[in-house]
């Protein structure tokens, strides 16, 4: 499976968080599984760190690295999916993370509600 996680995945996986569901570290923990972490993800945990809403050591890529996981970086075909997606979700780095399932045909890990009302890609309860 080629597994694309949102950002609260990434942080409680990091953090070894009991938030993050039975069936998602097995995922996670799985080397038959692909696992990628969105440009938009690195992105989001920037800007929180630099307005103090967030607590994150290191460089984020550095981060995705030493975990195994893969950065799928942003593309133009990404963003032009972003415009055609309906405003179920107004949260622009889900928004786009959405759009990376779809195009990549990737499994979304996340706890998010709302990501549910699309569909083109699977989902995996984070």
């Amino acid at each position: 499976m080629r597994l694309l996680i949102d950002t609260h995945a990434f942080l409680w996986w990091r953090a070894d968080s009991p938030k993050l569901a039975a069936e998602a570290r097995r995922a996670l923990l799985d080397d038959a599984n692909e696992v990628l972490v969105s440009s938009a993800v690195a992105w989001e945990i920037v800007i929180k760190r630099a307005l103090g809403r967030l607590d994150f050591d290191g460089a984020v890529a550095a981060a995705i690295a030493d975990e195994g996981f893969f950065n799928l970086a942003v593309t133009a075909a990404h963003v032009d999916e972003v415009a055609r997606l309906p405003l179920h979700h107004r949260d622009p780095f889900d928004r786009l993370i959405i759009a990376q399932a779809r195009i990549e045909s990737l499994t979304l890990m996340t706890r998010d509600p709302r990501i549910r009302a699309y569909d083109g890609f699977a989902v995996l309860l984070a």
